[in-house]
Formats: C-alpha cells, sequence, structure tokens
C-alpha cells in the first residue's frame, strides 16, 4: 500500500469527455486522455483492503488491490502482469464492463469507490504503446484439436487459454470478421476496433486459427465438428433478441438494434458509404433502456437523427443506492452514460414507466408515430394508467430489448445437448454439456450478461477442455462455475 492515506486525501475522478459537439462528428471514442499524474492519484486511493470485496465483485478474480499498489509505485510492467494473470481482454473489459467491482468496493461504503476500470484500461494501453503484449505461443503442443465455436469474449477467451495450453485451436465464426458482438454490436465511439483487430493479431501469432463466414450447423455440420476435433466449446451467445408483437410490429421502419448496430459498424469498417438503416434527419425512438439502447442513441446522434426518444417499461432507477441493494450488491441506478448527454444537448426525452401499445403506419408501409401509454409496474404487472395514452412521432424505432437464449435451429438441435428451462445449453462445475466432448461458455450457457462474465466463462470452460483431454490441467478456473450440474 503504497499511499495509506490517498483515499483520504484524493477525491475521485475520471478523465473528461470530449465536448459533445466535437465528439458527436465522429465515432472515435469519448474520452479525453487522462494525465498519468492523475491515475497515480486514483490508484492510491485504493486501501489495500483485508478483505478486498472487489475480487469477489469482479467474476475474473482481478487483482485490484496489487496492480493498484503497482501503478501507484509506476512500475507499470510488473501491473500488466498481473492485470494479464487473470484477465486475458482487458481492454475490451476496462472500456466496456459496467464495472460491478467498483460497487462491491470497501471505499464505496461511505464514499467514492476507486477507479479501478479507469486504472486497468490504462494499464494495458500503456502495455501495448510500450510493446509488452507479445504472442505467447506454448512451447510444447499436445496433438488435441479444439473447435471454439464463436468469436466473441468467451469464445476469445477460451481459444486463447486453449492454444497456449498446447491445443491445436479452430474458431469459427459465422460473420466475416471476428469478434462477435465486440466488433459488430459494440459502436465505435464505445470502443474502437482497433483494440480487438491487435489482439486478434496476437491471438494468430499464437496460434490460433479463424475461419470466418463459416455457420457452423449449416456449412458445418455437428457431425463433422464432432469427427474432426477432440473437444468443442460452443461461445455463439444469446443471439435470440427479445421481440414486441404489438400491432404495427411489421412496418417499415421497426427494426432490431442487432439489425441496425452492425450496419454503422461496417460503415466504419469500410464496407459501406452509408448506412442502409439510416437515423438522419428521422425521428426516432428508442425502445429498451439499457446498454444497448444507449448504443442505438449514441448511433443515432451520430447519423444526424432530427429527436430521439428512449422509452423504458420499469421505473427511472434511483441515482443513490436503495436499502434493497445494499453495498456489495450491484445496484440498479439511473446512469447518464455519455450517449444520454448527447440526447439531452439534442433535446431528446428518457422516459420511464411507458408501454408500447402501436406502431401507427404512415406511407407505402411505413412507421410515422408510436402510440404509448404511462403504466403502473412493475408489482401491478404494469397495469396502464386511463387518461395517458399519446402518441409520439417515431420515423425509426429500434427495439433493444434484450436477448432471449442462444438459437437452438442447426447447431444446438443437431447436437443434442440438454437445454434448461430458459433454453440456455446446460453445463456441469467443468463447463461440460450432456454430450461428451462438448463444453459451453458465456451467453450460450449463462443467458445475456456481462462481458466479464464472459472472459470469466472462457477461461474456465478452457481449464474444463484442457482437464478432460489431458487429464490433468494448469490452466486457472477463473470462477467457481455458476451453471447447475446435470441431473
Amino acid at each position: 500500500m503504497a499511499d495509506p492515506k490517498g483515499f483520504m486525501t484524493h477525491p475521485r475522478e475520471l478523465p473528461q469527455r470530449r465536448p459533445v459537439d466535437v465528439r458527436i462528428r465522429d465515432w472515435r471514442e469519448v474520452y479525453e486522455k487522462f494525465p498519468e499524474d492523475s491515475l497515480n492519484k486514483q490508484a492510491a486511493r485504493c486501501m489495500d483492503c483485508g478483505i478486498p470485496f472487489c475480487h469477489n465483485g469482479c467474476p475474473l478474480g482481478n487483482l485490484i488491490p496489487e496492480w493498484n499498489d503497482l501503478v501507484h509505485r509506476g512500475t507499470w510492467r510488473e501491473a500488466i502482469e498481473r492485470l494479464h494473470a487473470t484477465n486475458n481482454f482487458p481492454e475490451f473489459t476496462g472500456r466496456l464492463c459496467p464495472a460491478p467491482c467498483e460497487s462491491a468496493c470497501v471505499l464505496g461504503i461511505n464514499a467514492d469507490p476507486v477507479a479501478i476500470k479507469r486504472v486497468e484500461v490504462e494499464i494495458i494501453d500503456r502495455a501495448f504503446a510500450e510493446g509488452w503484449v507479445t504472442p505467447r505461443p506454448p512451447s510444447v503442443r499436445t496433438g488435441k484439436k479444439v473447435a471454439v465455436i464463436g468469436s466473441g469474449p468467451a469464445g476469445l477467451a477460451a481459444a486463447q487459454q486453449l492454444t497456449r495450453a498446447g491445443h491445436d485451436v479452430v474458431v469459427y465464426e459465422r460473420a466475416d470478421r471476428a469478434g462477435g458482438l465486440l466488433r459488430y454490436g459494440i459502436p465505435e465511439f464505445k470502443m474502437e476496433k482497433q483494440h480487438l483487430d491487435r489482439r486478434i493479431g496476437q491471438m494468430r501469432a499464437e496460434g490460433t486459427d479463424f475461419r470466418t463466414s463459416v455457420n457452423v450447423g449449416e456449412d458445418i455440420t455437428a457431425e463433422d465438428l464432432r469427427r474432426t476435433y477432440d473437444a468443442v466449446v460452443l461461445a455463439g451467445g444469446a443471439t435470440v433478441w427479445r421481440d414486441l408483437p404489438v400491432p404495427g410490429r411489421e412496418l417499415d421502419g421497426v427494426h432490431q438494434a442487432m439489425e441496425y448496430l452492425p450496419l454503422s459498424n461496417r460503415v466504419q469498417e469500410g464496407d459501406l458509404g452509408d448506412s442502409p438503416i439510416s437515423a438522419k434527419g428521422k425521428h426516432v425512438v428508442v425502445i429498451g433502456g439499457g446498454d444497448t439502447g444507449a448504443d442505438c442513441i449514441g448511433t443515432a446522434v451520430r447519423q444526424g437523427a432530427s429527436s430521439i426518444t428512449q422509452l423504458e417499461i420499469m421505473p427511472r432507477p434511483p441515482e443513490a443506492r436503495p436499502d434493497g441493494q445494499p453495498w456489495p450488491t450491484y445496484p440498479m441506478l439511473f446512469k447518464m452514460e455519455s450517449a444520454h448527454e448527447e440526447l439531452h444537448d439534442l433535446g431528446g426525452e428518457r422516459a420511464y414507466a411507458v408501454n408500447t401499445l402501436e406502431f401507427v403506419a404512415g406511407e407505402n408501409g411505413r412507421v410515422k408515430a408510436l402510440r404509448l401509454v404511462d403504466v403502473e409496474g412493475p408489482g401491478t404487472g404494469f397495469k396502464p394508467i386511463p387518461g395517458t395514452e399519446r402518441e409520439i412521432p417515431a420515423e425509426l424505432v429500434t427495439l433493444a430489448m434484450g436477448f432471449l437464449g442462444p438459437q437452438r435451429e442447426g447447431l444446438l438441435d443437431q447436437l443434442g445437448v440438454e437445454l434448461d428451462q430458459r433454453g440456455n445449453v446446460v453445463r456441469d462445475r467443468s463447463y461440460a454439456t450432456s454430450v461428451e466432448g462438448v463444453f459451453a461458455a458465456g451467453d450460450m450457457g449463462r443467458g445475456q450478461s456481462l462481458i466479464v462474465w464472459a472472459i470469466a466463462e472462457g477461461r474456465s470452460a478452457a481449464a474444463g477442455v484442457d482437464q478432460w483431454l489431458m487429464g490433468g490441467s494448469a490452466l486457472p478456473t477463473a470462477i467457481p462455475p455458476t451453471a447447475r450440474p446435470l441431473v
């Protein structure tokens, strides 16, 4: 603990976001550079608690007090070694994770928590800039072949761990580029794809084979897969989106968020000149108040929307931790993300406790408005409040209401793996499914969750695969398995 009084002498500080009127003109990440002196002070706020609850808050079990102390002392190379010991991709989590570690920070009981997430991303960015992140190919090959299905964070983590253990790993991705939702679901202004590309480059140099534009279950059958590989890791995510079956759903201009966002990312990749689904000059309505909804807002702002309204059926969350969500649990609080700032500057609205009744048709089968009503809930089952029905203009509607689970048609049906009541793949304590030699990690087994959980499960599933193949494993298990044992 380099500064025993750091948490008393330094207030919490984060980097400034670029001015709204500047950042909405490009697709670069929104944050300014953070001075090293300021970062050292933030690292010094870590109290090196006797029981670091941040470890429990982080599914990866990151050694947070250790690398906070190392950053404060200026020993950056040791800091990245500590960070990489538990997290394959801190450049992803440092930008995209909602930081449950900070919610569990002991300092957060009666003060602002340590800026853990900011320290994390500065460590990995410094490491890449200094050339400390290099390929780590295995010294010995096992001759075992493993297929990883899906190249999101769970698949990437499993693949990197298994490659480093000496197995021949092939990652299959049905999109034309690797990365899963990191590639086509996360907008550029939240994570520039250079961070993803350089990590995949490291993995290729280590020996991981990426095969894109391959839809396993169609282009390759499950039978072919099991005949070719000694083990299979299912990491395809929870890709079945939640729909909104109300009158007018079929109208042109009503789209799922994952139909809308990938096209914008393809523009940034250079595949398209303009997005076929654009908010330019349109009244936009985003249904869903989570992170994906915020991504739709930021994208619509940059495309030049005329107006934007975000709708959420739940009541507005509190700004302070409620009694029913005590420390160190992760509280559901009102957030002001960068996209919400941009929405505010545009004169847009975030409406809570409202329900969509109908998409109203305009000319040529296009949506022109949305009819909604205020509701009481959720205890009353979202009961409509009489006299509150109204229409708002809507020429582009994005549905950002989450996901229901993995796609069953194709690979899962062919494999015949057991599914739970929610439609997720059942795993045992080693992440093995009901089919021998087939394992599952990330949202495909957990259901829709956080990027940090996906990486943690990918690491743990890799340890399960290695143990099954070799009769023992030196790979770390990041988390206790959360799935129920097979019955």
